[in-house]
């Protein structure tokens, strides 16, 4: 036997494809292959695709074609091989593989028949596979913050997406496995864990018969972990129970990330989100009272089929109405193989950019109050980043996720992966400014 050869992994797509890639990346490691990441020297690199709109499919093709150019053996993973796996053997001669959304954790056997030479095709036409505690990882993200899956797949089915089609149904891990990840995690010096599913509010009902995230947020209280964020919380499933568990859990932050894609009723029923439209103000309004320190954070979708300057100004109205912390917007992106694809009344992309710009610029004033209201105070920062020529450093506090929120610009000394206080001395719409508070031990 020769030397194994050496991989490099090209990870795009949201969060729990980054988790699909750290556990590729600890089975490789583990099976005693080199991984480079500089994929000029591998001689295989590992695309982790995203499939979720046109666009993330763009910048997987972009990725695709430019590694197969500087003549690269491809092995192609992830949701966009999930759902192009024909397609994409025949348009790129140089993959040598492509493997779907639940047979990642069989990266080590695809490489070893991909050495012999077959073309590996090797994709569950329905993914069950979810990794736990014992699946060798190798994280990727900064040393302080590591991201724990809680379940995988969706069984819900609303009309935009084809995330379902591509995960498969929610399969959720057990309480014990959880914490036990978490506990290696604590071991490892992390200090925030974010947790992730598709609807993390349903977390342990296929398990369980109902669901159990209040009890595995205060299991997780026990563990050494300063900062528990929670991702994709479904506001139908922000139950009593569950606001008073992260009342009661002082290392859960309340933080609330709500997918609410959009506030008018008739929408939401043609997004296949019908619950939704009659608890929105309703359950918002309970968390701002329970919890008055949350912050909370959404994603909107303007243009979905049939969206009239009405159901417009309601979204407008709503976003007002409610001064998020944090928005993302997106316009709608008709996918093939979902039911909103062939709705009639298709609106134009010059309108629904527009439509996209107009919440924007109506969020962006309640962001920089929002963030004047933080000047003066002293936060805690988790530090993340050191400019190596300035000395600057750059964290977030406990009321931004990694990525997608703003950041924390820190003057004064603090190591990489820890926590300080910091005194905020100004702020814009987006990010903070302040120093270390040097009395900190």
């Amino acid at each position: 036997m020769g030397e194994k050869p050496t991989i490099a992994i090209s990870h795009l797509g949201c969060e729990k494809n980054r988790i699909d890639t750290e556990h590729m990346l600890g089975l490789l490691v583990e099976a005693g292959y080199g991984v480079d990441t500089n994929e000029e020297l591998a001689d295989y690199v590992i695309v982790n695709t995203c499939s979720f709109i046109e666009a993330a499919r763009e910048e997987s093709v972009r990725t695709l074609v430019e590694l197969a150019e500087a003549n690269k053996k491809i092995v192609i993973t992830g949701c966009m091989a999930q759902h192009f796996q024909e397609q994409l053997l025949e348009e790129l001669p140089e993959a040598v593989a492509v493997v779907g959304t639940g047979d990642y954790h069989k990266i080590v056997n695809v490489i070893e028949r991909a050495e012999q030479g077959e073309r590996v095709k090797q994709i569950s036409a329905e993914p069950t596979y979810i990794a736990d505690e014992t699946t060798p990882r190798y994280r990727t993200t900064t040393e302080g913050v590591a991201y724990l899956r809680v379940a995988e797949g969706c069984d819900y089915r609303c009309a935009f997406c084809i995330i379902p089609y591509l995960r498969g149904n929610q399969r959720s891990r057990t309480i014990e496995s959880i914490v036990a990840e978490a506990e290696q995690l604590a071991s490892q010096g992390v200090k925030e864990i974010i947790l992730i599913s598709q609807i993390t509010t349903n977390y342990g009902l296929d398990i369980y018969g109902k669901p159990k995230l209040a009890e595995l947020l205060r299991a997780l209280g026990k563990v050494d972990i300063p900062w528990i964020r929670m991702h994709y919380a479904y506001p139908t499933g922000l139950t009593p129970d569950v606001i008073a568990a992260i009342q009661e859990t002082p290392n859960v932050l309340p933080y609330l990330d709500l997918p609410l894609q959009h506030s008018h009723p008739e929408i939401l029923r043609s997004m296949n989100r019908p619950w939704q439209g009659r608890v929105n103000n309703e359950i918002i309004e309970r968390i701002k009272t329970a919890l008055p320190t949350a912050v909370l954070r959404t994603t909107l979708i303007v243009g979905f089929p049939g969206e009239t300057e009405e159901h417009f100004e309601h979204l407008l109205n709503f976003v007002q109405q409610h001064e998020f912390d944090h928005v993302g917007v997106f316009t709608f992106s008709p996918e093939a193989g979902t039911p909103a694809y062939s709705l009639p009344n298709q609106l134009p992309q010059e309108i629904m950019d527009e439509r996209r710009q107009k919440i924007m610029e109506i969020q962006q004033p309640i962001s920089w109050r929002k963030n004047q209201q933080e000047v003066g105070k002293i936060v805690d920062v988790l530090i993340e980043q050191e400019n190596p020529e300035s000395g600057e450093l750059i964290g977030r506090s406990s009321r931004s996720s990694p990525e997608v929120d703003g950041l924390v610009y820190v003057t004064g000394a603090a190591k990489l992966g820890t926590i300080v206080p910091v005194a905020i001395r100004s702020a814009d719409t987006y990010d903070l400014y302040g120093q270390v508070v040097e009395s900190h031990r």
